[in-house]
């Protein structure tokens, strides 16, 4: 096992892997930018080092600052969290080369995953259902882009091969606004993501966002933890996440996971991974694998047990998985709401000092958050402060936990959105459960509609 561990993140996730290593006995050194300097979990780590001013670009984006301060710190691995650096290859070589491991997968691992096309190849060769589109990128021929469209059916989407979190697709719904659309969105991923590669996919009209995570080692050992529902969404930003997904049969699940976990041996994959899937008419559609920890790793790990940070780490060193698929047990139902610093209705971002700030508790909630009365949000980043997760034996019982733990939450000095969430938890939709990945979207532009109206 590791006997130092260096955090290339920040926020909440900063925290929460501070906390794995310290449990696993492991020291950990905390970089930081300028902004973060007065961070819970900077002051909370064995050593912390500045690398840089506010702006990520010249903070958790510096991969030679970062290398330096493993170096200066002799850290002997580096985890990169979510966001940032945690899926880029390049950074994942560097890590590697100059010495240190890389809590992650391999780079030519997350090289295969990180491009769409690739990674759509590659489940496809290994059993897993992907929504129907062309065969790989799109071809430069306009003909044969409108004869693969017609072979698809409208409505098409066209999605950049290097894009993510929602960026670099195009919903095209008639012909005659086919080539412009390919021709604007390659400019785009061009320019966004230094990749002009994109390819088309079928547009699903009212589908779910479920998702399988998964757990692999370095020995071909690899095991799928159950689903989760993250279909609650704002411009393809999730919002509400749960496990398991309501209203989807067990078998179901297996079935797919199991394609899941044979596919995470079939690429070498090593660590935990999130395989994500659109799922409509009782069919499950391959979108992306997210070769990292997730936001909403804490749902699953409620109704698991399986504490996915710490098994990172311990996969990363060199050990086998401590269990197999047969000893997983799925138990209960887990809610988690992201609370962000922000208006919760026009979403405009609120940092600023907290003033005040008491987290709820109780049965079954657990509150994962770096933020404390007098801490100071800074404007430079994303804007989610805090996740809270309610347990129950049933989901009727999570979302009564999680509709109490929401009314005792305070936090003032900045706006949240814990307002928005409170709704959603009354939602007649939401409560009967398995709302598409729409419904959040057409709810608000409904109450715009009668704002206007009134």
């Amino acid at each position: 096992m590791f006997g130092k561990v260096l955090i290339a993140n920040r926020g909440e996730i900063a925290l929460r892997i501070q906390r794995a290593c310290r449990e696993l006995g492991i020291k950990t050194v905390v970089v930081h930018s300028e902004a973060d300097r007065e961070a819970k979990y900077v002051k909370l780590a064995d050593e912390s080092v500045c690398i840089g001013p506010a702006p990520s670009g010249q903070s958790y984006l510096n991969v030679p600052a970062i290398i330096s301060a493993a170096e200066v710190t002799d850290a002997q691995a580096i985890h990169p969290g979510y966001g940032f650096l945690s899926e880029n290859a390049d950074f994942a070589e560097r890590v590697e080369s100059s010495g240190f491991v890389f809590i992650g997968p391999r780079p030519e691992t997350i090289r295969l995953m990180g491009d769409k096309v690739s990674a759509k190849d590659a489940m496809k060769a290994a059993g897993v259902p992907c929504v129907p589109g062309s065969d790989g990128a799109l071809p430069e021929d306009p003909k044969e882009i409108l004869r693969i469209a017609k072979a698809v059916g409208y409505p098409v989407i066209i999605k950049a091969a290097g894009g993510g979190g929602g960026r670099g697709m195009r919903v095209v719904h008639t012909e005659a606004a086919l080539l412009n659309a390919v021709t604007m969105t390659r400019t785009e991923a061009g320019s966004a993501f230094g990749n002009p590669t994109v390819y088309m996919e079928k547009y699903l009209e009212n589908p779910r966002h479920v998702e399988i995570q998964v757990l692999s080692d370095s020995f071909k050992n690899a095991v799928y933890l159950g689903e989760r529902d993250c279909s609650m969404q704002r411009r393809h930003q999730k919002i509400i996440e749960e496990a398991p997904a309501p209203g989807i049969a067990a078998r179901h699940i297996a079935r797919i996971g199991e394609r899941c976990a044979d596919a995470c041996r079939r690429i070498n994959y090593r660590g935990a991974g999130t395989f994500e899937f659109l799922y409509e008419n009782g069919e499950f559609y391959f979108i992306e694998m997210n070769t990292r920890i997730q936001v909403e790793h804490p749902v699953t790990e409620m109704i698991t047990g399986v504490d996915l940070v710490q098994e990172q780490i311990r996969v990363a060193a060199g050990e086998k998985l401590r269990f197999k698929q047969r000893d997983l047990a799925f138990r209960g139902h887990a809610v988690e709401c992201r609370i962000n610093a922000e208006d919760p209705f026009t979403f405009v971002p609120s940092p600023g000092k907290i003033s005040f700030y008491h987290p709820p508790g109780g049965p079954g909630i657990r509150v994962d958050s770096h933020i404390y009365q007098g801490y100071t949000v800074p404007p430079h980043y994303d804007s989610m402060v805090a996740k809270v997760i309610a347990y129950g034996d049933t989901r009727e019982q999570a979302i009564r936990r999680m509709r109490i733990a929401l009314s005792e939450m305070s936090v003032e000095g900045i706006k949240t959105n814990i307002a928005l969430h409170q709704e959603l938890m009354q939602d007649a939709r939401f409560v009967e459960g398995g709302t598409s990945i729409h419904y959040l979207e057409q709810k608000l532009a409904a109450k715009g509609e009668v704002k206007k109206g009134g």
